[in-house]
């Protein structure tokens, strides 16, 4: 079975936020200030909603065969309706058990709205039985299904009062986490043109998700203690043949990372 780790980074929806709001004439820097301060206004906080989130990045970590590796889609080029794209096309190719953090609560939602938007097509993801008897009880879109498990969902029982980050579940484990770069800084990492940090550090994150994965597959009895060790070697046997210094990075704040 293929197994495939996802996460996205976003950035504001700028040219909707024009719209929406009626900011024609700002820069994008002013724009996106007005979409943060109106959404603290109205709920406290400046996370913006999904349907104004333009996707900016998608790495994976694909576990297939004998085969482990990590990396994002498309090219530092490519459109934002060229990498959902690949998304899904890998989806409709792999039929992957998708792995997340938060996935059902933000990534997935934000992937349907800008495929809606590209005008992208995904009928695998969106297969509930009706063409693949397989699917029917064992969907990407069931919430209690493990076609697709949101880790952050199923280790919190299911209930938002126990939900953690993704960084405070890394680091309770002894995982790298998020090595100096979060969320919160994509949108100046955008405005600076390092769409190329963006991506590495999307990258990490799929590593600190698949960690945690395999530890919980360990937990519910799918893998035993050699495998989930012979497992942790092949990740670290993946990163130590990269030239990427991001990985490197990774196995340097990772306890026993390095071989």
């Amino acid at each position: 079975m293929n197994t495939l780790v996802f996460d996205i980074e976003t950035v504001p929806d700028v040219e909707f936020g024009r719209r929406l709001y009626g900011l024609d004439g700002l820069a994008d820097a002013q724009v996106a200030k007005a979409m943060f301060t109106l959404r603290r206004q109205h709920t406290g906080n400046d996370f913006l909603p999904p349907e104004q989130q333009r996707v900016v990045a998608i790495s994976c970590a694909l576990r297939s065969g004998d085969a482990f590796k990590v990396w994002s889609l498309g090219e530092l080029a490519s459109t934002e309706g060229e990498i959902i794209q690949r998304f899904f096309e890998g989806i409709e190719k792999f039929s992957p058990n998708l792995i997340s953090w938060n996935g059902s609560g933000f990534d997935l939602p934000v992937l349907t709205y800008r495929a809606l938007l590209a005008g992208a097509q995904a009928p695998r993801f969106w297969e509930m039985g009706d063409g693949d008897d397989a699917f029917r009880y064992n969907n990407y879109l069931n919430r209690y299904h493990w076609r697709h498990t949101d880790l952050m969902d199923v280790l919190s029982g299911f209930h938002h009062r126990n939900r953690v980050s993704l960084a405070s579940m890394a680091c309770l484990l002894g995982f790298p986490g998020k090595l100096g770069f979060d969320g919160a800084q994509v949108w100046d990492a955008w405005q600076a043109g390092d769409l190329a940090g963006i991506r590495r550090y999307c990258e990490t994150d799929v590593l600190n998700t698949w960690l945690i994965y395999l530890r919980f597959q360990h937990l519910r009895g799918q893998l035993g203690a050699e495998q989930h060790r012979e497992e942790l070697a092949r990740v670290r046997a993946c990163l130590s043949s990269s030239t990427e210094p991001h990985f490197a990075e990774f196995l340097r704040a990772w306890p026993g990372g390095a071989p």
